[in-house]
């Protein structure tokens, strides 16, 4: 009988001798030959063995029955009920152990599952199949191979170790998923696998890394625990845990999620990832903040929750458009802002804010019913401030220069502001310094227009058309001049840090922008227009016009 090394699993099951005898049921010959073999009695044709409900079949076989035990050879097969077969080329069988060893071509079915293999042990008392020179498997349109594996029929477990491989669909057809890891386990009745080591999963242009979590080769969805990773075409979702569908190519991920758009060099971090991959859409929310560093200067923001739409995708004109509501605060070093939403579009890079945005630069604030923020390749070109404009630049805590009208734009070059020009009924507080650094008077004016150029952060001069005002010595300024009808500093809602940024603080009641209504042209009546031009209708058509006039 051949010597094969015991790789039977660890149990702490003990193994006790079977009584029960191994019964020969037929053969064609019988007989002992002390030249071929000493112990063995040699059987020859249509050989067929028992033991324990188990039938074996053969075409030839040593039969020790001192042992308790035979060797089978040639159309081997072993039948455990209606559910479990072996064929192999050579069967070891110990009846005391009640350990099956097939050899050569083995091929173990039970249900949908079937494992290909050389060498196979099939242990009844624990009932566990397992190969360890290289297997493969086929179970429900998936294709296992590994070097070790382990298989127990009872509860349909399966265990994978040693370059393991799964791929869906199974050859000939082209795989759609491929799994590689060191460590499966999966079951063939769910066909369900379970990632418990470093494991990474394509999918088309899909990258999967887990060390767990569970694959539903059915559904076409996995459920990765641990930190997974899911990385497509340059965009990467991590979270505690990630879902990913198949079918779909949607991605959910819960718990510190991070999704990083490297080509963009932006992400989102929060509670919360929704991701479509066919589409390009990302959602983030619960905690969520937007990060963008695109520039040397990082700008985190956040709000209640971020969408990203994405239009002609896989073509040379995609563009996107991210919505941010609500709640949304943004920080970066040099500039700073709050708003109720916020649009962005990459067609024309243009920022539009919504519902008493604020915006703040060094000293400066700006507001309005409606920011819009204007960019050249990623850097700041202009800005425009709609509907009740205000710009108020900090000079100590009692003295600020400012300017409100219907409509402000202020430009940029380098990131520095060198104009800013504010139209419809203009008023502005503006204290001049003479050569010394001294604080001057206090310049109040009215007018249409108004054209601020700034150098080096300093106003250089100031053009308007013909325009009203009055200059205040310092002493001298009256109390109800120090600061225009509409001022405000909002100061305590500044955004100090990206920390900062989640504490939404709200403006003092009473301070908030009344939106500003805008009336249209009135829509006049035909029948209307005729009696200014004193024509009257024929009779005729009086109750066709009331009935259009109704």
């Amino acid at each position: 009988m051949a010597v094969t090394p015991d790789r039977r699993p660890s149990s702490n099951k003990r193994r006790a001798p079977s009584d029960s005898k191994v019964h020969l049921l037929h053969a064609d010959r019988l007989f002992f030959d002390e030249r071929l073999h000493k112990t063995a009695q040699i059987l020859v044709g249509d050989v067929r063995f028992s033991h324990e409900g188990v039938l074996m079949y053969c075409d030839s076989a040593l039969y020790y029955e001192a042992t308790n035990s035979f060797d089978a050879f040639g159309h081997v097969r072993m039948n455990q009920g209606d559910t479990l077969h072996l064929d192999s080329e050579v069967l070891y069988y110990n009846g005391l152990d009640r350990l099956a060893r097939a050899r050569y071509n083995v091929e173990l079915k039970h249900g949908t599952m079937t494992i290909y293999t050389d060498s196979l042990d099939y242990d009844r008392l624990y009932d566990l199949g397992y190969f360890f020179e290289g297997g493969r498997v086929l179970d429900h349109d998936n294709e296992l191979t590994s070097d070790w594996g382990e298989y127990s029929p009872s509860t349909h477990e399966s265990v994978f170790n040693y370059n393991v491989r799964l791929v869906n669909p199974a050859p000939p057809a082209k795989p759609e998923t491929v799994l590689i890891s060191d460590t499966l386990h999966y079951n063939t009745q769910t066909a369900i696998a379970h990632i418990v080591g470093p494991s990474n999963i394509e999918n088309g242009e899909n990258h999967i890394y887990s060390e767990l979590g569970y694959y539903d080769t059915q559904a076409k969805h996995t459920h990765l625990l641990d930190r997974s990773i899911l990385t497509n075409n340059g965009k990467r979702l991590v979270g505690d845990s990630v879902v990913w569908n198949d079918d779909s190519a949607t991605a959910e991920a819960f718990g510190n999620i991070v999704y990083t758009d490297v080509v963009g060099k932006n992400m989102f971090t929060g509670e919360y990832c929704y991701y479509e991959d066919i589409t390009g859409y990302v959602m983030a929310t619960d905690k969520a903040m937007a990060i963008d560093y695109s520039q040397q200067d990082t700008m985190y923001a956040h709000a209640d929750t971020f969408k990203v739409y994405t239009y002609n995708i896989d073509t040379d004109s995609t563009y996107r458009i991210v919505h941010a509501y609500y709640h949304m605060r943004a920080f970066r070093r040099d500039v700073q802002a709050v708003c109720d939403s916020m649009v962005y579009d990459t067609r024309d890079s243009v920022l539009v804010m919504y519902r008493d945005p604020i915006l703040w630069q060094e000293g400066q604030q700006q507001l309005g019913e409606e920011i819009r923020i204007f960019f050249n390749d990623r850097n700041i070109d202009s800005v425009q401030v709609l509907r009740q404009a205000l710009s108020v630049e900090k000079i100590d805590s009692i003295h600020y220069n400012q300017v409100s009208g219907h409509e402000m734009h202020s430009y940029f070059k380098d990131g520095e502001l060198y104009l800013s020009t504010s139209e419809g009924n203009v008023f502005v507080n503006y204290y001049p310094f003479d050569e010394d650094s001294i604080m001057v008077e206090l310049n109040h004016t009215e007018t249409s227009l108004l054209k601020m150029y700034v150098k080096e952060k300093k106003v250089d001069h100031i053009w308007m058309p013909a325009a009203t005002g009055i200059m205040y010595p310092i002493p001298l300024i009256p109390e109800n001049m120090y600061y225009l009808q509409n001022f405000a500093w909002f100061d305590y809602i500044r955004p100090r840090d990206k920390n900062d940024l989640f504490e939404w603080r709200p403006k003092q009641a009473g301070t908030e922008l009344k939106e500003s209504v805008r009336h249209s042209a009135p829509k006049q009546k035909l029948s209307d227009i005729k009696k200014q031009m004193g024509i009257e209708p024929p009779e005729s058509s009086k109750s066709v016009e009331i009935i259009n006039e109704e």
